[in-house]
C-alpha cells in the first residue's frame, strides 16, 4: 500500500520489505538526530493492522502467544511472537488493547497469513479477527516527542516511542502537524543501536526467541502452554540456542556497507576461514559510524575480531553467549 506522504518534498520511495513509505527525505542524518532528539515523526503506515475484539479477545490470545496477555491493562504496550510447534519463529506482535479491542501491528505483508492462524484457532472462543491495514496506518513518534496525538487515535508507549494507529484518511493532516517527517531508513539506523531484532530480518526458518534476546520481552516464562512452548522451556532450562545476536562496529573506511546475508568469518582465520554467522541487518548511524547487527554461532568468543566479507568488525555482545 503505498503511501500519500511519499508526495512530501524530498521523499526517497524505500525498497524490498518496506517499500510504499519514504526510505529518507533527503538527509538521512539530520532525520536520524531529529529522532534521537524527540522531534518529527516516522511513516509505518505500510506496516499490516490486526484487530482482535470480543469478550474473550485476552484469554484466547493468551493461549496462542508467547506472551502473557489475559490480564494485559487497557493502554499497556507489549509484543508476543507465534512459533511453529517446533518452537521456530513465524510471527511477531506489537501490541495494545484499548479496552475493547486488541490492536497490533506487523511486518508488511504478513497480516494474511497472520489472520488465517488466528481464524484457524478461534473454536468456541468469542472472538473477531479483522485485518484493518486498508483504513488504519501505523505512525511512529519518538521517545521525548511533544506532538500532539490525534484523540482518535490508538495510543502504544514504548520505552523507544509512541506507535499510533490513526485512521489512514488522517495521516497527511496529521503530518502537517506532526513536525519533520523521518524515513524508514532512520528509523531503522535507531533500532539497530537500540539491538531490537525484526522479524524477516534477524530471523531466518529456524530462528528460536533465546538467539536474539525476546525471552522476557516478548516470551513469558511462567505462562501456560502455547505451541512450541516445549523448545522454549527445554533451551531455557537445559540448553543454549545455538546462535546468539551480536552488534557490531564495522570498518569505517570502507565505502560500502556488507549487506544482509553477508557472510562472517573469524578475522585470524583469513580468507578461506569458515562461515560462523552472518549480518542481518547494517546501516550508517549518524553517530556511530557503519554498524550492524548479525547472528553467530553461541561458541564464538566474544572479543573475537571478525571479518564481514571483506569488511573487518569488532562484536558487542547481545545475547550472552
Amino acid at each position: 500500500m503505498k503511501s500519500p506522504l511519499l508526495t512530501l518534498p524530498g521523499a526517497v520511495p524505500a525498497e524490498g520489505v518496506d517499500e510504499g513509505v519514504a526510505a529518507h527525505y533527503g538527509d538521512l542524518f539530520r532525520e536520524q538526530r531529529a529522532l534521537a532528539d524527540g522531534a518529527g515523526f516516522v511513516d509505518l503506515s505500510h506496516r499490516g493492522v490486526v484487530t482482535v475484539t470480543g469478550e474473550d479477545r485476552l484469554a484466547w490470545l493468551h493461549l496462542l502467544l508467547t506472551q502473557h496477555v489475559s490480564d494485559l491493562p487497557a493502554g499497556q504496550a507489549t509484543e508476543a511472537l507465534i512459533l511453529s510447534a517446533n518452537g521456530h519463529i513465524e510471527h511477531a506482535l506489537y501490541l495494545v488493547d484499548d479496552g475493547e479491542t486488541v490492536w497490533a501491528h506487523v511486518e508488511p505483508g504478513t497480516q494474511d497469513a497472520l489472520i488465517a492462524y488466528l481464524e484457524s484457532m478461534k473454536f468456541f472462543y468469542k472472538v473477531e479477527v479483522a485485518d484493518r491495514t486498508a483504513d488504519i496506518a501505523v505512525v511512529h513518534l519518538p521517545a521525548g516527542s511533544i506532538a500532539e496525538v490525534p484523540q482518535d487515535a490508538v495510543v502504544r508507549e514504548t520505552p523507544y516511542g509512541r506507535d499510533l494507529f490513526l485512521p489512514r484518511a488522517d495521516l497527511e493532516a496529521f503530518a502537517a502537524q506532526a513536525g519533520p517527517p523521518a524515513g524508514i531508513l532512520a528509523y531503522e539506523a535507531l533500532r539497530v543501536e537500540q539491538h531490537r531484532p525484526r522479524l524477516g530480518f534477524e530471523t531466518d526458518h529456524r530462528t528460536i526467541p533465546h538467539e536474539l534476546g525476546w525471552i522476557g520481552s516478548a516470551v513469558h516464562l511462567q505462562k501456560g502452554c502455547y505451541r512450541g512452548q516445549e523448545t522454549v522451556a527445554r533451551v531455557h532450562n537445559l540448553g543454549k540456542p545455538p546462535r546468539r545476536l551480536v552488534f557490531l562496529h564495522l570498518d569505517g573506511s570502507e565505502v560500502h556497507l556488507p549487506v544482509a546475508g553477508t557472510q562472517l568469518r573469524l578475522a585470524d582465520d583469513g580468507p578461506d576461514g569458515r562461515k560462523i554467522g552472518f549480518i542481518t541487518t547494517s546501516v550508517r548511524h549518524h553517530e556511530l559510524g557503519p554498524v550492524a547487527l548479525a547472528l553467530v554461532k553461541r561458541n564464538v568468543a566474544v572479543d573475537a575480531p571478525l571479518v564481514a566479507g571483506d569488511t573487518a568488525a569488532a562484536q558487542e555482545v547481545v545475547v550472552e553467549p
